[in-house]
């Protein structure tokens, strides 16, 4: 008997290694991640599932910009968000039509940060930053557009117009337009040495960094525009060189003061509250020398990309014949990689477009009008110091049927010659014309179309993410237009296709998946279902 125990214990003891190396990973089986991680594993399945359709289930159409941000369409200008979760379009708030003054430049969609204890129950809930043409930053409610947050950035003296994120979800950036005297100033011989200001946020609570200048007198002439990211400061100037700055030190070596918001401050003779009427912000990062450089290149149009593991860089030589022609560089050395002048020889309107990969694994992404390429950077043989580029998989575009002979007889056997062949991105022609990827599901998904006379048709493909094999294919029954603006978002089960036609015209068309086998006809045809129409707070909503 204890012989026998003892051969039923062994197993156990090897199932409760595996558990604590398991745990020493961070893997436990009752934690909410990886239940999430599961069900979004199922869903992936569901969706790519021969029998599961998606279905254009509305439709509505604005004269202003149409945003989405995690399952809400807004429109007009922010004034109305739509939940686009449910069959039925639900309208979440209906602001008042706001004025000019108050009109929205820019918005960001801030997420609760896990882990942390907030001041504010509304802390632990979506909300949205947005930027008003006078200089107001507002956090409003994702669901009420209730205000939470108002702070006032600055005077007239800078017009700030662009938000973006440094650290996502952590550090946010303000930044003005480029500052231009007018014409008459200018001729009449005044200098204008400012010409952005950023101002930096830590987000959640909503505290102020910081605010500098960019001065030409430190920076250039020839300064074009400027960013900050993962904590770079990033200067680009007009000849396509790139300039990228430690931005920490600079506000650990060049700050004169911090400032808390909502308390006084005395400030250059000025004396009144942080982000309050009708002082803002002070200018409290004064850099009165160049910084250290950390690194700079010469792009064609200031293209300059980093990623990859090891570190590696993307530039374009800086020349207009280089045009499409892609150098990948070791940051640690500037030596181009083996293969590393990524060329497809394109002949298209449109240019071929190359990045690294969001999924954070390094690999590179390289789009032409027929032809997709995954790249990878692998350590090559007998060399550990330097890199290769090698194919990782590639994904072609359905052109079996295109026929582009340059000669062709006639019935009466007179021979043809054409003068022209059809570029690589006819409308003709199946052309890839978005590629994304979805990283709870981790897919790629492409979008293809093709456009006979005035009636274009596309798909969107999900392909498998780390091998390239097609897993569903959707067709999305409006016309595209190839000439018209077009954003594609892929959320879990929902695909949602935004389109701006000439004389600021724009469609939101909603899809979502619907696996009852009996309606496949009804999701998959390209002949037009009937429609029935209906108004919801003053706006016309199309359904099927």
């Amino acid at each position: 008997q204890a012989a026998a125990g003892g051969g039923r214990a062994a197993p156990r003891a090897r199932s409760v290694c595996r558990l604590l190396t398991r745990r020493a990973h961070g893997f436990y089986a009752r934690d909410a991640g990886v239940a999430h991680r599961q069900n979004l594993g199922l869903l992936r399945q569901i969706m790519c599932q021969e029998s599961t359709k998606f279905k254009n289930v509305w439709t509505t159409h604005s004269a202003s910009p149409i945003a989405y941000e995690r399952g809400r369409i807004y429109l007009d200008n922010y004034q109305c968000c739509i939940s686009s979760i449910a069959q039925e379009p639900r309208i979440l708030y209906q602001k008042p039509k706001c004025s000019k003054s108050e009109k929205i430049e820019d918005a960001l969609l801030l997420e609760c940060p896990l882990g942390e204890t907030l001041p504010s129950p509304s802390d632990y809930k979506p909300s949205l930053i947005v930027l008003t043409v006078q200089n107001w930053l507002l956090r409003l409610s994702a669901d009420s557009g209730e205000i939470l947050e108002k702070i006032y950035l600055a005077g007239s003296f800078c017009k700030f117009r662009y938000l973006s994120w440094d650290i996502p979800q952590e550090v946010m950036v303000v930044k003005s337009a480029q500052n231009k005297l007018p014409v008459a100033a200018r001729q009449a011989g005044i200098q204008q040495s400012i010409l952005f200001y950023l101002a930096i946020f830590q987000v959640l609570p909503l505290s102020f960094i910081g605010m500098l200048e960019i001065n030409k007198k430190i920076f250039g002439n020839s300064v074009t525009d400027v960013a900050v990211s993962n904590g770079i400061l990033i200067v680009m100037y007009s000849m396509g060189l790139v300039r990228l700055y430690n931005f920490q030190a600079i506000s650990e070596q060049f700050m004169e003061q911090p400032f808390d918001l909502g308390h006084e401050f005395n400030w250059n003779g000025q004396v009144g509250i942080v982000g309050k009427y009708p002082f803002g912000l002070p200018c409290n990062i004064k850099i009165t020398d160049t910084p250290p450089l950390l690194f700079e290149a010469s792009s064609l149009e200031n293209a300059f990309q980093i990623g990859g593991y090891p570190w590696h860089y993307i530039i374009t030589p800086n020349k207009k014949k280089h045009k499409g022609v892609f150098h990948i560089c070791s940051l640690k050395d500037n030596a181009l990689a083996k293969n590393g002048i990524q060329d497809m020889k394109c002949c298209s309107l449109e240019p071929d477009w190359i990045y690294f990969h969001p999924d954070m694994s390094g690999r590179i992404i390289h789009v032409g009008p027929n032809l997709i390429k995954v790249l990878k950077l692998k350590e090559v043989k007998n060399n550990t110091d330097q890199t290769e580029v090698a194919e990782d998989f590639t994904i072609v575009a359905n052109r079996e049927n295109c026929v582009n002979n340059t000669v062709t007889v006639t019935a009466s056997g007179r021979v043809v010659k054409k003068r022209f062949n059809l570029l690589d991105d006819d409308p003709e022609q199946e052309t890839f014309k978005i590629v994304d990827y979805e990283d709870e599901l981790d897919l790629l998904s492409t979008v293809a179309v093709t456009q006979i006379g005035a009636d274009g048709r596309a798909h969107l493909d999900f392909h498998c993410n780390e091998h390239g094999i097609l897993l569903k294919s959707i067709p999305l029954l409006e016309s595209w237009d190839v000439t018209y603006s077009h954003e594609v978002y892929v959320d879990k089960d929902l695909v949602l296709h935004i389109e701006q036609k000439p004389n600021r015209r724009f469609s939101c068309y909603v899809y979502q998946m619907v696996c009852d086998t009996a309606k496949d006809d009804e999701c998959s045809s390209h002949e037009k279902p009937e429609r029935v129409f209906c108004k919801k707070g003053g706006r016309i909503f199309e359904y099927i």
